[in-house]
């Protein structure tokens, strides 16, 4: 029974199988992102120097999970892989090599952030300020890195060896603790920017506790078993391999945002700051849904390329691609038509200075999300090649919009432009980076059409 679970895979319908596994994916991906709308909603009517201090952790948030990215997204699709060849035992052996890897990792970045945490702030550009509310709230998030890490790996495992429902209910369970504590803590408690990150990081410990043990459960295809617990050298390179892209992804989005930060500040002040971090709240949640729909795809790809069903493959890809653009579509939407309203849910009109935040805000809004709508392509083609195992081409995909081109826009459109080349910058290289992925997706099916 528990192995016809991952069997479906390859024999479901295709719409209904995306839907199956895209909707908890989707789900979890909406939860993760009301961590950044809650957390932001409640320290913006703190201040806007408290909103503009903690959207400067932006950088070492990325970083962080450019980790947990390498671990978890390798290996869950590593795991989707065995799966489908069947082997099972190499699945389970994964599972333990995510909570090694994890745990190793997390303890490592842990120390080496507490230690270097103010000078690191200040390099990503906390002034005098922002700095005291960046240090209050990553300080708090530090210590809780292991188990953000590790809930996140077990949960994405949890979720390809079929029990995507299990895993979006966890997802929602950490939601909830994290809306209940986060007001309590920092209205009741007056624990302020510190306890927005206290709920997070006891929210997301208390999951990874319950997923340790539903893995502890013999009742699945993939368990923990102790003869099984054991760093494999060949699963550590494939899955580092496969992940890397979504590890660069983040690592290069962490030196953007301290390039951007930088221009912020040299062309406008801490309110750009503060402003950047709100329209980046907003995007990430639409974002996060277009991730939803490639998490939903990479199973179904890994295990069909895997089988050597390659016609079931593309029929994904392109289900997902229709889905995906209809969701930048609406994020383009709703961000260029009602851009006030969206600010005020971070921002009162208390002071001067709240005011003013909220007329750059606005404007943000309107010049760095014209191009959105076309993000969802680019998205699901870099991970559509890493889910077939091409981990050279997604990663390529994962730079050109992050590396190749926005870096590059970012050294040049601000000395010309002021604040609108950093507000430019993402679109016009959201532009450029989907017409690279639309010449390799084209260029791979044309490989592949003798096979379909």
């Amino acid at each position: 029974m528990n192995e016809e679970r991952a069997l479906l895979l390859g024999r479901e319908k295709i719409g209904k199988l995306l839907w199956k596994f895209a909707l908890p994916a989707i789900a979890a991906m909406i939860a993760s992102s009301m961590y950044n709308i809650v957390d932001g909603i409640f320290i913006g009517h703190l201040g806007a120097y408290n909103i503009a201090g903690v959207g400067l952790t932006g950088p070492f948030m990325n970083l962080a999970s450019a980790f947990g990215a390498l671990v978890g997204v390798g290996a869950s699709v590593l795991c989707s892989i065995y799966l489908g060849e069947k082997n099972y035992d190499k699945a389970r052996v994964v599972l333990s090599n995510v909570i090694i890897l994890n745990l190793v990792l997390g303890i490592a970045f842990t120390v080496v952030g507490l230690i270097f945490l103010d000078p690191i702030l200040i390099f990503f550009g906390a002034s005098e300020n922002t700095l005291p509310a960046a240090r209050e709230y990553m300080r708090v998030i530090l210590i809780g890195n292991v188990f953000a890490h590790m809930y996140l790996g077990l949960n994405s495992v949890l979720r390809v060896s079929g029990y995507p429902v299990t895993a979006m209910n966890m997802t929602f369970v950490s939601v909830v603790i994290n809306i209940i504590l986060a007001p309590l803590f920092i209205f009741v408690f007056h624990m302020e920017v510190a306890g927005a990150a206290w709920a997070t990081v006891i929210a997301q410990t208390v999951c990874c506790l319950v997923l340790f043990y539903l893995f502890l459960r013999r009742d699945r295809v993939v368990y923990l078993e102790k003869d099984k617990f054991y760093l494999d050298k060949h699963i550590i390179k494939r899955s580092f391999s496969i992940g890397s892209p979504n590890f660069f992804t983040n690592a290069a989005g962490c030196f953007i945002v301290i390039l951007q930060n930088y221009n912020l500040l040299k062309y406008g002040s801490d309110l750009h700051v503060g402003a950047f971090s709100i329209v980046n709240r907003i995007a990430f949640m639409f974002f996060m849904i277009v991730l939803g729909f490639s998490q939903g795809m990479q199973p179904i790809v890994a295990y069909n390329f895997g089988a050597k069903n390659y016609a079931r493959m593309w029929k994904t890809f392109r289900l997902t691609i229709i889905c995906a653009l209809s969701v930048s579509l609406a994020g383009f939407l709703i961000c260029e038509t009602f851009p006030y309203y969206l600010t005020r849910l971070f921002a009162g009109e208390n002071s001067a200075l709240d005011k003013s935040l909220i007329e750059i805000t606005v404007d943000a809004f309107h010049k760095n999300m014209f191009m959105f709508w076309i993000i969802g392509f680019q998205v699901i083609g870099t991970n559509f090649f890493a889910s077939m195992n091409q981990p050279k081409k997604a990663l390529f995909l994962s730079l050109t919009r992050q590396v190749i081109f926005l870096i590059p826009i970012l050294l040049i459109l601000p000395p010309i432009i002021g604040v609108d080349g950093v507000w430019f910058a993402a679109p016009s290289a959201d532009f450029l980076a989907s017409i690279c992925t639309l010449f390799l997706i084209i260029r791979e099916y044309r490989l592949q059409k003798t096979n379909l």
